[in-house]
């Protein structure tokens, strides 16, 4: 068997939402190959179950991690799949879409504009 890439957990960190079997990180990472990060469309529509798990794992990136660039480390890739290349985006000209280690960075104009819930200090689920 492979061995995993190296990969940051980012701790305290929520592993996902609860009551939906949604999962914001991963354990470990994946011998066979990173999943890759790209744009996928998100069909969400607001008042939807799915646009308030998006907006939930906007509100942990942001409390998380703020303004400030973050590794992509254990963040699950279907959740930044479907906020990236519009709210999460690349940090740096050197993405490399494949590596736990890419930098990403929140776009807080946008964020705020399609989560603003996302940026209160709690978050109802």
């Amino acid at each position: 068997m492979a061995s995993a890439p190296e990969m940051t957990k980012h701790r305290g960190f929520p592993g996902g939402m609860p009551s939906t079997g949604v999962q914001f990180t991963i354990r470990r990472a994946n011998p066979r190959g990173v999943t890759p990060i790209k744009a996928l469309p998100r069909k969400a529509r607001p008042g939807t179950k799915e646009h308030k798990i998006d907006a939930a794992f906007m509100h942990s990136l942001w409390h998380h991690f703020g303004p400030e660039p973050f590794e992509r480390g254990n963040l699950d890739a279907a959740r930044l799949n479907l906020l990236f290349g519009r709210e999460v985006v690349a940090a740096d000209k050197e993405f490399d879409p494949l590596s736990y280690q890419s930098m990403l960075v929140i776009n807080e104009k946008l964020a705020r504009q399609s989560f603003p819930e996302a940026f209160e200090n709690f978050f109802e689920i």
